[in-house]
Parts: C-alpha cells; structure tokens; sequence
C-alpha cells in the first residue's frame, strides 16, 4: 500500500526525503485539526510532515491517512520510493519487510522505535 507524505516546508533549508529512507508513522487521533492524522517522522529530523489526507494532496494510486489509519498500529513504518520536492512516495513495510528491516543492524526502524 503506497502513501503520499509531505514535508513541513522549512526543515532548515534541507530535504529529509532520500530513496529507500524509512519513514515512522504516527498515528495522531487527538490531532486538532485531523483526527486521522498519521505524522511522519524521520532520522535526523525527528517529525518532518504528515501522510496526505486530502483528494488535493494524496497523489494518484496512493492510499489517503483516513484509509491507511485503521490498518496499521499506532506507530509503523514505510519506505520511500518516490521523491518529488517536498512530496515523497512510501510504501507501507509488509510484515516481512518490517522484520527484515528489524535484522538490518543498519536500519534506520532501530533509531526510530520507542522502547
């Protein structure tokens, strides 16, 4: 399942998006202004913007927070495949991948879990 993320604007002058980059999502539901609102954060950059929730953001064949929200757990995880400014594709790990993910060492899933 693919999302469409967007970056807050001004993240110091700098694009935290890079292929294959692990986003964390969080779902937010006391969001004051969308209460299925997924945030996404980053390594490096701790929260960077939001999964798209709207038919004006959310790009063509990707899934909108308010699908996404009651299929993943609070706090889960997606790869970026796609990268335009500050708009990124991601794809939502599968259980297999998130395990791989976990097996990686190297993998960003480490710095970005909680407990």
């Amino acid at each position: 399942m693919f999302i469409t993320i967007i970056a807050f604007k001004n993240l110091h002058g700098e694009n935290p998006f890079k292929l294959n980059g692990i986003i964390k999502l969080v779902k937010e539901p006391d969001n004051k202004y969308d209460t299925e609102a997924i945030a996404c954060e980053m390594r490096y950059f701790g929260k960077i913007g939001y999964v798209a929730n709207s038919t004006n953001t959310v790009i063509k064949g990707c899934m909108s927070s308010g699908r996404v929200f009651d299929k993943i757990e609070d706090e889960y995880f997606a790869k970026i495949k796609f990268i335009t400014g500050n708009t990124a594709i991601a794809e939502v790990l599968s259980s297999d991948e998130y395990i791989a993910e976990i097996e990686n060492p190297e993998s960003d899933v480490h710095y970005l879990t909680h407990g």
